[in-house]
């Protein structure tokens, strides 16, 4: 048996490890927008999880672009951005969609949103690594 298929997989593993370093500080982008957004300036909650969406989608693509898919610095920003940000539609979806199940149906998620930022986050982290890897951030995409 020969180490090669461990060897391509490192490259692979390499960069999951990095998409979750910087998925992790979205994640706490997001939880910060959210307190802030909610408990400091009075959004609504659904409200103040949109924002911080965004803010947490815009970090971590600048995060991505420039430390999990270093080669892919070569493409047009804005374009990128915008291809990211339309391809994590679908995480989005995961995302929110479980932050807001959460957020009405449990009084502790509605106290403590932190825990329904963490389930969003897990539940549209698979769906965001592959649609970055093969549709934002490869070799060629324009």
């Amino acid at each position: 048996m020969t180490d090669a298929p461990i060897a391509e997989r490192l490259p692979l593993a390499a960069q999951m490890l990095r998409f979750g370093v910087v998925g992790t500080i979205g994640f706490l982008v997001d939880t910060a927008t959210v307190y802030l957004a909610h408990f400091r300036f009075g959004l609504d909650l659904y409200s103040a999880g949109a924002l911080a969406y965004l803010t947490a989608a815009t970090t971590t693509w600048f995060l991505n672009r420039h430390f999990t898919f270093p080669e892919a610095r070569t493409q047009q920003a804005g374009r990128q951005w915008l291809r990211f940000v339309v391809t994590q539609l679908a995480g989005f979806a995961l995302n929110r969609g479980t932050y807001a199940a959460l957020i009405a149906t449990l009084a502790v998620a509605r106290a403590e949103p932190v825990i329904a930022v963490a389930a969003g986050s897990l539940a549209g982290m698979t769906v965001n690594f592959l649609a970055a890897r093969f549709l934002v951030f490869r070799e060629g995409a324009r």
